[in-house]
């Protein structure tokens, strides 16, 4: 019971290859993620000045005007007790 068999060996065998061997989607994968985890560490080490200045010119600030609406008239609103 303690130790493992033959078929527990081919098992490991293939979710290794699985994971890791030849060409499979799932090795693209793991490569992709370690390519997005080292660009994320990437961009934690940037200053923020770099950052800004490869993020081109930022739009202007677009202000809304108030107008007012109709005014409520709040005795309307009495409720009875």
């Amino acid at each position: 019971m303690g130790s493992f068999s033959i078929w527990h060996w081919l098992v490991v065998g293939v979710i290794v290859l699985v994971l890791f061997g030849g060409k499979g989607k799932i090795s693209d994968i793991m490569g992709d993620v370690a390519k997005g985890i080292k660009s994320f560490k990437k961009g934690l080490q940037e200053p923020e000045d770099e950052v800004a200045k490869n993020a081109g010119p930022a739009e202007p600030m677009k202000h809304i005007d108030h107008q007012p609406g109709a005014t409520v008239d709040k005795s309307a609103d009495v409720r009875k007790v």
